[in-house]
């Protein structure tokens, strides 16, 4: 085979396709146009492994887990390029994103060790726990309605060493990289729904995350190198305000380590439908499909023994390990929005928490419980306002993400995913997204009082936004089937 292939191209034979087929990665590889005749074995049918698919995917020992196996077959018959060609490339999309991932990644990674006063030890006494997180249960049966969080008194927070002064580790970087490249590489190729999508959702959190304020005294995050801007993500939470979430760096982590693998393996059609097509997962999870896959992808790949450094820089105790995981499955359950009984619970923990019209330490239902539930809401709400952001962003963004979004949708419904035309719908359902999910969702960015400026900001653009949509939304929608037609009928 090695003599049939093409220049950066990766070819897998039959075997190989098959193995990922069973796994459910079909979407990973396109035939070959043409069979090949190999001596001793006639003609074969060989596959390409699709382009925007990483191609320094890790090898994973051992046969432990789908993904495990799915990333060894495909890893195994990579292509191997020499150093010079290899150094007169640049990086594609995916490997520039990737690269930007590992930097924030790596600069919380910084800040949880700093947390913990410099300590990154062996965490091979964790095994039987890891093993038993999240084992007979699904993902949504494991989300609680508060969870608690770590509490730094304010002396802590003075004595705690500078992050720029830990180093990871080159072990631990070359980790996050491979995993992050697996994870990219788990992301379906959708118009909407892909890896592109997941970094969005992520520079939103991060965004957000830099803005987190005190209601009543001011900053409760810091940003200690102003030449660096939010990219040093120091935080610093003297007060021991914004409920808690600026002082845990592991808070931090694990917040957008969820924006990053909330979509893996996105299907491009909505849970509604994978359920009525009774998918292998829809009858696993039977709601908040989706979702509760990309937990369980991301997450039974994290478990390898070819992550244990990483991981170990994660969480260095039990309770940390279950915390990490609470937080990973609260806020990617969040981004589940159509399910209603979901949205009814989120509903009545925000009354509960934020009934109150004059938010201060005074009010009503204090205490670390009372800290832990807003702190819980907040991070769901946070993650969710990212999941949209590019309605809440300026006409361009908007109108960019629309438009994918609306080939998605559309395509879906062309290969009879779908049971009616979202065409005919898009411009009025567009109009009662703003008004009855984005606007109210921006509003509670602001009545929470945590975000400081953002919060008017996203409000503002969302308003803006709309506006410009009653205008011109009809004849943008026209223009989406035109595009979707001409490129098909191209094709």
């Amino acid at each position: 085979m090695e003599h049939s292939g093409e220049r950066n191209r990766v070819q897998i034979s039959q075997a190989t396709a098959d193995l990922l087929a069973e796994a459910g990665f079909s979407h990973w590889m396109t035939p070959r146009e043409s069979t090949l005749y190999l001596k001793g074995k006639g003609n074969m049918q060989t596959y390409w492994m699709r382009k925007n698919k990483p191609t320094r995917l890790a090898t994973l020992d051992g046969q432990s887990t789908q993904a495990e196996t799915v990333a060894t077959a495909a890893n195994s018959e990579l292509t191997e390029r020499s150093e010079d060609s290899d150094s007169e490339e640049k990086m594609d999309k995916t490997e520039r994103l990737v690269e930007w991932t590992v930097t924030v990644l790596t600069s919380l990674l910084q800040q949880i060790v700093a947390s913990r006063g410099g300590v990154l030890q062996d965490i091979k006494s964790l095994s039987a726990a890891e093993s038993a997180t999240g084992n007979g249960r699904t993902v949504l049966e494991e989300f609680v309605p508060i969870i608690p969080l770590k509490r730094f008194d304010e002396e802590e927070l003075r004595r705690r060493q500078n992050p720029s002064s830990i180093d990871i580790g080159n072990e631990v970087r070359s980790q996050l990289r491979k995993y992050l490249l697996i994870v990219a590489g788990m992301y379906q190729d959708n118009p909407f729904h892909n890896f592109e999508h997941a970094i969005h959702v992520t520079a939103s959190v991060k965004k957000l995350m830099a803005r987190i304020v005190n209601m009543d005294e001011g900053n409760g995050l810091e940003i200690k190198n102003p030449d660096i801007g939010m990219d040093s993500f120091d935080l610093s939470d003297l007060a021991g305000h914004s409920y808690g979430i600026t002082s845990d760096p592991l808070t931090q982590f694990a917040v957008v380590f969820s924006a990053i693998i909330h979509d893996m393996d996105h299907p491009g059609v909505p849970n509604s439908q994978l359920v009525k097509e009774n998918t292998r997962s829809a009858q696993i999870y039977k709601k908040s499909v989706a979702e509760q896959n990309s937990v369980h992808l991301a997450w039974d790949i994290l478990m390898s023994d070819k992550f244990s450094a990483l991981r170990a820089c994660i969480y260095q105790t039990e309770s940390e390990l279950r915390r990490f995981r609470q937080l990973v499955v609260n806020t990617v359950m969040a981004t589940d929005i159509v399910d209603k009984e979901l949205q009814a619970l989120r509903k009545a923990r925000w009354e509960e928490a934020f009934s109150n019209d004059e938010l201060t330490p005074e009010s009503v239902d204090e205490g670390v419980v009372s800290e832990d539930r807003k702190a819980t809401i907040v991070i769901e709400h946070l993650i969710q306002a990212s999941d949209v952001s590019h309605t809440m962003q300026h006409w361009h963004i908007y109108k960019t993400w629309n438009e994918k979004f609306f080939m998605e949708c559309y395509g879906a419904y062309k290969a009879g995913r779908a049971d009616s035309d979202p065409s005919e719908n898009w411009y009025k359902g567009e109009i009662g997204f703003f008004d009855f999910y984005v606007i109210p969702l921006a509003k509670k960015l602001d009545s929470c009082g945590v975000f400081g400026v953002s919060s008017d900001e996203y409000l503002n653009y969302a308003k803006a936004n709309r506006d410009e949509w009653v205008r011109e939304g009809e004849a943008i929608v026209q223009s989406y089937i035109a595009k979707f037609n001409n490129k098909h009928q191209s094709e």
